[in-house]
């Protein structure tokens, strides 16, 4: 078995795994079309996946999870390094040593009957700048199809590694699926990515958080680049000219449809154009010219489905029409389809759920599981930007930062340097209560919306954000948003969706310095004049109230963040100092 590859490092490594987890088959992936039809035939005969109706929907087939297993749970994620204090106070944390004494037995012998299938597998276009190669070994041919869409898979991964090149190790085994020890654990000292006992996709297909963002980060940091959990679209104005754009939310914040947003008609007419790159991750590096270059390492969508229709994405559904997989919809029997809760206002009335029984909504359950998927490809996509491919990625103007405030934060601003726009990623995040009734509700911190991935210490994070502002000659611009700003009837100010372009060319146009600002102890204000409101019914008193900053909110703000820094014993003296002067600022109001 140890031919299997040219790579001396790789079949070394899979002598290991095989001699761990005692597969009765191997099976190398080699990306082709021939093999992957043949997976899906073998999985649709095992039930593992149910075949859809060609016709409407080619190439398409649905899935269902174990019912306890559904969902990333935060809690089994683990960043195992020699010293804990690597980690930080933010990750789960085990010593590799006890972590690799505790998963081997559940490894041990979990492939016994079964067939282990090795997965190459490219993160970014294969061999380009940005690439780093992966092997997932699984003993579940779900995973196998699902690798497939998300990333760049085959015997092109494996030429691109050559004989002694390095990738990360992935192990996954359903074993028993018990939850109780369910386990997706992080090596980054060694390269090395363990899932036992889960088949759920966030947490199965390793290449997408496991490596993207937790080992990525790691090694981003080391190797003086980022790993950072951001959507990245071009705007295209009349003129031909694309002007790109990374972005970070956390959950709940409208992430993938401003990935995919469609210009409203005011700007469409123009002949403006929004290309999407990206809908979740970026890979970022310094380039030559001193900007910021980003890639998207994904090749597909793993999106949620409930909510997600013609009118709120209409991108994002095209993109699922074929060679798509869901995961815990509604199996609409009348026409072989798949449903779920927000396609439209019309159940199927003969179906099965996402745990495949009899359903018909008429008992007021959900059919399909709030945390179902599709597992799209890009290429789908009818917004794709034709620089997806690009091996050098794209180039920045600006980076924003977003969150859920009802208050607080106005609609738009705009830091006043580097450094303090790594002050405003670090403080972002959302409430999680009552916030669409106009109370303020808990702000749940999540800085750049990496808390779940970042696959080190944060302190130590966001002094690499720090340093990267330092190496470049030509950053790119950092502005904070915030969607859903309430009036004192608890109902969104802004109209959101496609009308979230006319804050984008704001920050387009304060980028190539067409408009000015107002500063505020905050940051940069737009002028109300200076946001587009043509076809809006606001009139100037709107847009003062969604650019507004009260006093006491920002001091309740300020201690909230004193109290989410005093989490971290490596903070870096720069944010203490904006932290600072913020509150001196709002002092001065």
């Amino acid at each position: 078995m140890s031919n299997l590859t040219k790579n001396t490092k790789l079949n070394a490594w899979l002598d290991e795994m095989i001699a761990l987890t005692n597969p009765a088959n191997v099976v190398l992936i080699d990306g082709t079309d021939e093999q992957a039809e043949a997976l899906r035939a073998e999985a649709c005969a095992s039930g593992e996946l149910f075949k859809l109706n060609q016709e409407k929907l080619p190439g398409c087939y649905l899935h269902r999870t174990a019912v306890n297993d559904v969902a990333r749970v935060e809690t089994r994620p683990f960043i195992c390094t020699t010293k804990k204090e690597d980690a930080g106070p933010t990750n789960n944390w085990m010593s590799p040593k006890e972590c690799y004494d505790k998963l081997t037995p559940l490894f041990r012998n979990s492939y016994a009957g079964k067939t282990m299938y090795v997965i190459p597998y490219s993160m970014g276009v294969v061999g380009s700048p940005f690439a780093k190669n992966g092997i997932e070994l699984t003993d579940s041919i779900y995973v196998v199809l699902n690798m497939l869409i998300m990333t760049r898979v085959g015997t092109a991964v494996l030429d691109a590694m050559g004989t002694d090149g390095d990738f990360i190790k992935g192990l996954h085994a359903r074993a028993t699926m018990d939850e109780n020890n369910r386990y997706i654990c992080h090596f980054p000292e060694d390269n090395t990515i363990w899932s036992v006992n889960s088949g759920y996709g966030g947490n199965v297909l390793l290449g997408k958080k496991c490596f993207a963002l937790r080992i990525a980060s790691y090694l981003g940091r080391n190797e003086g680049w980022m790993a950072e959990h951001m959507l990245i679209l071009g705007i295209e104005n009349p003129e031909g000219e694309v002007k790109y754009v990374a972005a970070a939310f956390p959950s709940a914040c409208g992430k993938t449809n401003l990935a995919m947003l469609i210009p409203p008609a005011l700007y469409a007419k123009k002949g403006y154009k929004v290309w999407c790159v990206g809908d979740d991750i970026a890979w970022i590096r310094k380039g030559p010219d001193g900007r910021l270059w980003a890639a998207n390492p994904e090749n597909g969508f793993f999106g949620v489905a409930p909510g997600t229709n013609a009118k709120s994405n209409y991108n994002a559904l095209a993109s699922t029409r074929k060679d798509t997989i869901f995961t815990n919809v509604v199996h609409n029997l009348e026409d072989n389809t798949v449903w779920w809760e927000g396609l439209d206002k019309n159940p199927p009335k003969h179906a099965l759920n996402w745990k495949g029984e009899p359903w018909d909504g008429s008992d007021g359950t959900k059919g399909a599981h709030p945390n179902s998927r599709f597992t799209a490809p890009t290429l789908n996509c009818p917004a794709l930007s034709s620089e997806f491919e690009n091996p050098q990625g794209v180039p920045l103007s600006a980076i924003i930062f977003g969150g859920r405030r009802a208050k607080t934060a106005p609609l738009v601003y705009q830091s006043f340097d580097w450094d303090h726009g790594v002050f405003l990623g670090s403080i972002m995040g959302s409430e999680t209560t009552a916030a669409a009734s106009g109370a303020v509700g808990v702000t749940r911190r999540d800085p750049m919306a990496m808390l779940p991935f970042c696959g080190y210490h944060m302190g130590d994070y966001f002094a690499h954000w720090i340093s990267m502002g330092k190496a470049m000659t030509n950053p790119p611009k950092i502005f904070n948003v915030n969607w859903f700003r309430t009036n004192d009837k608890g109902e969104f100010i802004w109209p959101g969706f496609g009308d979230n372009m006319r804050v984008l060319m704001w920050i387009l146009d304060r980028c190539d310095g067409k408009v000015d600002a107002q500063a505020a102890p905050i940051g940069w204000l737009p002028f109300a004049k200076d946001i587009d409101t043509e076809g809006l019914d606001m009139d100037d008193a709107v847009m003062e109230e969604l650019l507004g900053v009260d006093k006491q909110l920002w001091e309740a703000e300020i201690d909230g963040i004193e109290e989410f820094y005093s989490k971290f014993d490596r903070l870096p003296d720069k944010l203490r100092r904006e932290l600072d002067k913020l509150r001196s600022r709002i002092a001065g109001l």
